[in-house]
Formats: C-alpha cells, sequence, structure tokens
C-alpha cells in the first residue's frame, strides 16, 4: 500500500494511493497516518478496505506522509561512495545524529534557505518509518518493527553543520529542512530495500546516481543498532544515509541558492520537488 496524507497544513487527511492513481480518503476509518494506524494490525485493517468504498480526495497538496513523528533519526556517512567523496572514513559504527521534527514538511513544499547559509546541500534518502515500538531487538527481527519505507531529503547547512563548533544536528534541523513522502509504501511493496535505484536533479542536471547497495549498514542493522540505545516508535523516521553528488563533495563545492528546483527519487518510494526560496522572516 502507498498511504499518504493530502491537504493543507495541519489540515491533512489520510489518504491511499489506489492502482489508478486516485486518492481514496481513509479519515472515515483511521485519524491519521501514525500510532495505531500504522502498526502491523492497524495496516491490516486498512488493507481490508475496499478502496472502491471511500470518497476520493481531489489531488492537492501532499503533506509530510506519517504524523507524529517523535524521533527523526539520521545516520551519517552510511554510504561507502558517498564517504570517500567527502574524504571521510568508513567508522566502525554507525553515525548518528538527529534532525528535529519542526523540519519536517512535504515532499513537494518549497524549502526555506536559512538566513546567513551560503551552503545548503542536498541528500537524497531512503526513510525507514516504524511500526511499533522496538527496544532490544535483534537483527533477524528487526523487520517486525517497520511499518514501511518513504523518500528523504535530508536537507544540510554544511557550514552550520560542520564550521560551527558542536555537533551536526543544527546544520541538519533548519525549518524545512525534513521533506519526506510522498507515500509511506508498506514494507511488502519493497521485498529488498537493499537494491533500490536513488537520484537527484538540480535544475534538472543530475547530481545523485546511487543505489542502496552500497549502503554500509543495511535497514535491518540499524533499526536492531538503534534499538540498543533508544526505544524506537510507532512514526519514528530512521533517514539512512546518501549516496555520492552532494554539493559538498564536487570541485569546487555547489551550493543551492533561492530558485532553484530540485527533484529527487528511489525506485518504488516515490519522487519529490522543491523549490529553494530565502528565508522572509
Amino acid at each position: 500500500m502507498k498511504l499518504m496524507r493530502v491537504g493543507e497544513l495541519g489540515q491533512e487527511k489520510p489518504a491511499i494511493l489506489d492502482s489508478k492513481g486516485k486518492i481514496p480518503d481513509l479519515s472515515g476509518h483511521v485519524a491519521d497516518i501514525g500510532g495505531a494506524a500504522i502498526s502491523p494490525e492497524g495496516l491490516k485493517k486498512i488493507a481490508a478496505i475496499d478502496p472502491e468504498s471511500l470518497p476520493e480526495i481531489a489531488p492537492g497538496r501532499i503533506g509530510a506522509c506519517v504524523s507524529g513523528t517523535g524521533k527523526f533519526i539520521c545516520i551519517g556517512l552510511n554510504y561507502s561512495d558517498h564517504a570517500a567523496e567527502t574524504g571521510a572514513t568508513v567508522l566502525s559504527e554507525p553515525i548518528i545524529f538527529m534532525k528535529a521534527t519542526s523540519a519536517i514538511v512535504g515532499p513537494n513544499d518549497d524549502v526555506i534557505i536559512p538566513r546567513g547559509s551560503e551552503k545548503t546541500d542536498w541528500e537524497v534518502e531512503l526513510g525507514v518509518v516504524i511500526g511499533k515500538t522496538a527496544k532490544y531487538v535483534s537483527e533477524d527481527d528487526a523487520m517486525d518493527y517497520v511499518a514501511g519505507y518513504c523518500l528523504t531529503n535530508d536537507v544540510s547547512e554544511r557550514a552550520f553543520q560542520a564550521e560551527r563548533s558542536g555537533q551536526w544536528t543544527k546544520g541538519k534541523s533548519c525549518d524545512t529542512f525534513g521533506p519526506i513522502g510522498p507515500w509511506l509504501v508498506t514494507k511488502d511493496e519493497i521485498p529488498d530495500p537493499q537494491n533500490l535505484g536513488m537520484w537527484l536533479k538540480v535544475n534538472g542536471e543530475t547530481m545523485q546516481n546511487g543505489s542502496t547497495r552500497t549502503m554500509v549498514y543495511g535497514v535491518r542493522y540499524l533499526v536492531s543498532y538503534l534499538s540498543q540505545f533508544m526505544s524506537l516508535h510507532p512514526g519514528d523516521v530512521i533517514s539512512t544515509g546518501t549516496p555520492p553528488g552532494v554539493g559538498l563533495g564536487m570541485k569546487p563545492p555547489r551550493y543551492l541558492k533561492a530558485g532553484d528546483m530540485v527533484e529527487l527519487g528511489i525506485d518504488g518510494v516515490g519522487t519529490q520537488k522543491q523549490t529553494f526560496v530565502a528565508d522572509a522572516v
């Protein structure tokens, strides 16, 4: 299934994308796409609904594909070829940092370049959406806790991230720096998350063209690993890292400016399109 949220910010309705491209309204059955609705039991109930029996939502703004995200966890340097382009060494354990949930926006919403930014960058990533509470889970059992996948753009301000002392979080958490969606694709539709093509374009020019095959730490490992340190809850999102082709890795580096358009996608998971705009506040 492809679950989505459609409507203006704060007024999104839960919906499903059917096989004909229509958007049946799930709001008569679930309050939102999050919490109990994306548990194994909740997903079974949604799967049992005949989409033809539901009222249709007119196409409009697509919101973030999951609500109530308590943690937006990101994995750094998780692609061997991306680590190489930045001159970094892959460590013996994953690099973990948080992106503030206030950064979350819809997949096609404008992205605001923050005041003082000169190094706003792009990163196409596979997001993993947790469906039930995971704590101390084994790698063998990890997929039992995954509701599905989504596309994320881990937008980053490199100077904030690396040139101003402290942790990476402040370069990752600016408002609108977390587009997710368009859909939460349930895991049954993605039999192998470690074999997905992924791409990103800036103003029509391909910058990233990679595959989840080059992940250092795969989805199963990451869910298990993270659960050793913190409970993972329904609606939490794990953004699993990016392949090569980011602006930071270019010679010379290349960064985004107001008016630039970024398009990105992952096989079977969907596409996004964002216009980058100056902060008007």
